[in-house]
């Protein structure tokens, strides 16, 4: 009975994406495919939970981060995750390891296949046993060097159909424009003159998913992983999906449509699985992606990296003070996926409609001082915008106007992480961010690509080294991230859908409350987000409370004492 009723609901999704291209004969036929691919799948695979916590944390990372002579590099991965990680996260996010021509992994060539150099099917299927994997799902584009646009341009299968064109006459005056490069390219070949669709570069050709082939691949595709070991599917450019002439071409209700297929479809496999929706986005637009509690599992949580770290480099949380009392309290079993730094950069959309004009200008020529690239994007009276700043988290913190010297750099970055890591949500932490890793020069200058500023690669040994030696760099950021990682496990208050509550407390302080789901324990997280002491004022009975992170308390006048870039963790219990 519960198996015809989400039938119904997968065809009432079809009929809304592709009503009226496809008849109804045609809708019930994509409608049985699906729901055969879901009970061949659930045919071999026994019923299998996927528990979400205050122990669920990721860390993000290639398959390539750390090599080694010796073995694949996940291989060697999956050796330094056991000795140095596994501690810390019970999750791993493995970006793309597929076959690739382009940006890192996000240029796919074949979608079945992993990457030699990187490893196997069986090298994931083995992490899988004892750690969560997620997973990029490639799914707005594909490599044009990759066998589906080769066999598209000869009009063979699988291919054939699969790729986005337009002609002349379809209106882009709106499009919503991620890059800044020429988005249409002619091509010739089918004895009219057809435009391909590149949102992100000429190396990667937007998939059409008006083709419901497309779709039921990607669901293969899905279904193939979760056969492999992954449970956590990462979206990759969503937003993008659907185009439609004369429109913005992002968000459109028929992307909106299929994550929501998706969710359903994940929902009746037997292995429990989560979709994370990626949409560097305004903050309304990505919140949209929870639908009704019917659409993306968790989303990212964009807003906070660009607020946090503004918030450290002007000792003035105003921004991220408002930003957290409004930002709504997730409903159970979705959740925020909270991050500082990622494989790209510090997206700047989702601060439109948070930062005023100068106060963005201002945050854009601090980090331009402390050696930020930056990414641009096209809008639509042609002139360019800034996307992204490419830069890691350790170079955006070092140096501030109050303190060009860099002298509270340390500080600074451990208590971003600290309220990174509180938040209401789960942290996930990119892996060369855990070494306090600067910015990637050497790579930068050999290939002029933005991004690769920070996507530096390490040798097993060179890592191993560092972490041994106690008072190395990497090795003091490894320990001190890697306490309050610990910490934060054991606390029912971070619960990702613990209640969080902000607390104001002025421009120099951070402050928001957590209240664990079943109400026992309470935890204050306040930051001093300035280089001068601060002696926030909090209702007397927080005194008597302990500060889990290094039980000290200090006052001064029957206030706390935070010392420069300070976080506390008060818990009542």
């Amino acid at each position: 009975m519960l198996f015809q009723k989400n039938q119904k609901k997968i065809t009432s999704i079809l009929r809304t994406i592709y009503k009226p291209s496809l008849s109804k004969k045609d809708i019930d036929y994509l409608k049985d495919q699906i729901i055969q691919i879901i009970k061949k799948f659930n045919q071999k695979n026994l019923k299998k939970k996927l528990t979400i916590s205050e122990k669920t944390s990721l860390v993000i990372c290639y398959g390539d981060n750390i090599n080694s002579n010796q073995k694949s590099s996940i291989q060697v991965f999956q050796n330094f995750f056991k000795k140095n990680l596994n501690k810390y996260f019970n999750t791993i996010h493995f970006l793309p390891f597929y076959p690739s021509s382009s940006d890192s992994g996000f240029a796919v060539k074949d979608h079945y296949k992993v990457e030699k150099r990187i490893g196997s099917w069986s090298d994931i299927k083995k992490i899988s046993k004892s750690s969560h994997v997620m997973a990029d799902i490639v799914i707005n584009h594909s490599s044009a060097r990759g066998l589906w646009f080769k066999n598209f341009l000869k009009k063979k299968r699988p291919g054939k159909d699969y790729f986005l064109t337009v002609n002349s006459k379809f209106n882009t005056s709106k499009v919503v424009r991620p890059r800044d490069h020429k988005l249409l390219k002619k091509i010739d070949i089918f004895n009219k003159p057809d435009y391909i669709w590149r949102t992100f570069s000429a190396d990667q050709i937007d998939l059409d998913f008006k083709n419901p082939s497309v779709l039921l691949r990607f669901i293969k595709i899905m279904v193939h992983l979760v056969n492999n070991g992954v449970t956590i599917f990462r979206l990759d450019a969503i937003a993008y999906l659907w185009k439609k002439n004369g429109t913005s071409c992002i968000n459109l209700k028929q992307t909106h449509e299929i994550v929501k297929l998706l969710r359903l479809i994940t929902n009746l496999l037997n292995v429990e699985t989560i979709i994370i929706t990626e949409t560097n986005l305004p903050e309304k637009e990505n919140l949209s992606y929870f639908g009704k509690n019917d659409e993306a599992n968790w989303i990212y949580n964009f807003s906070l990296p660009p607020l946090l770290i503004h918030a450290f480099l002007f000792e003035n949380s105003l921004y991220l003070n408002n930003w957290s009392k409004n930002l709504p309290n997730t409903k159970f079993k979705n959740s925020y996926l909270n991050f500082i730094a990622s494989h790209d950069g510090i997206g700047m959309r989702p601060t439109e409609g948070i930062l005023n004009k100068r106060s963005l200008s201002d945050f854009l020529k601090r980090l331009k001082k402390n050696g930020s690239k930056f990414s641009y994007r096209k809008i639509q009276n042609k002139s360019r915008k800034v996307y992204e700043a490419n830069i890691t988290i350790f170079d955006a913190l070092k140096k501030t106007d109050s303190d060009p010297n860099g002298k509270f750099f340390l500080e600074r970055y451990l208590a971003a992480h600290a309220i990174m890591i509180s938040f209401e949500g789960i942290p996930a932490i990119y892996f060369n961010s855990l070494f306090g890793k600067s910015n990637d020069e050497a790579k930068y200058v050999i290939t002029g690509n933005n991004r690769d500023i920070n996507r530096y690669k390490w040798s097993y040994e060179n890592i191993s080294k560092k972490l041994n030696d106690k008072n190395s760099k990497q090795s003091i950021f490894y320990q001190n991230l890697g306490k309050l990682l610990e910490i934060r496990r054991k606390q029912k208050a971070f619960h990702p859908n613990a209640k969080r509550l902000n607390i104001n407390l002025g421009s120099k302080i951070f402050c928001f409350k957590r209240i664990s789901l079943d109400k026992k324990q309470t935890i204050i997280s306040i930051t001093n987000c300035s280089s001068v002491e601060q002696y926030p004022k909090l209702n007397k009975k927080y005194y008597k409370w302990k500060n889990i992170i290094n039980l000290q308390m200090n006052y001064k006048n029957k206030s706390i004492k935070l010392k420069p870039f300070e976080t506390m963790w008060l818990s009542n219990i």
